[in-house]
């Protein structure tokens, strides 16, 4: 049974990769069903829980979404930059901006476990005046 989970998680990474945008786990059971048309919602959603305990992926949870994890040894220090026009995502580095949060948060008592931080806005080729679209 382990080797056919880490099988559908296989599936799920290599759907995603085909992906310039975040995935839901409803558009991804839609597509794996060409070839699982039994499939069911919760083999899924077991997948990309599984996916992201490893660091393989990480959830917009904005978006409800998924996408390729680009920096898997960086833990979870990083900045989601979400293009509300082209749905772009670019997962950014930013250590100190997660030890900072962690700080302040800490003021207070609080002990942070997991880190989620999205920024919505334009990217580059998205932003008024670009001349490169």
């Amino acid at each position: 049974m382990a080797r056919r989970k880490g099988k559908m998680q296989e599936e799920v990474l290599e759907v995603l990769r085909r992906h310039d945008q975040p995935q839901t786990a409803y558009a991804l059971l839609a597509e794996m069903r060409a070839d699982h048309p039994l499939l069911a919602p919760t083999t899924i959603y077991r997948a990309l829980d599984a996916l992201m305990e490893r660091g393989a992926i990480h959830r917009l949870e904005s978006l409800k979404a998924f996408v390729i994890r680009r920096h898997e040894d960086q833990g979870d220090a990083c900045l989601m930059a979400i293009c509300d026009e082209c749905g772009a995502v670019e997962e950014r580095l930013a250590p100190r901006l997660i030890d900072d949060v962690s700080a302040e948060a800490a003021k207070s008592g609080f002990a942070p476990t997991r880190h989620v931080i999205e920024v919505h806005g334009r990217c580059a080729g998205c932003e008024p005046g670009d001349t490169a679209r």
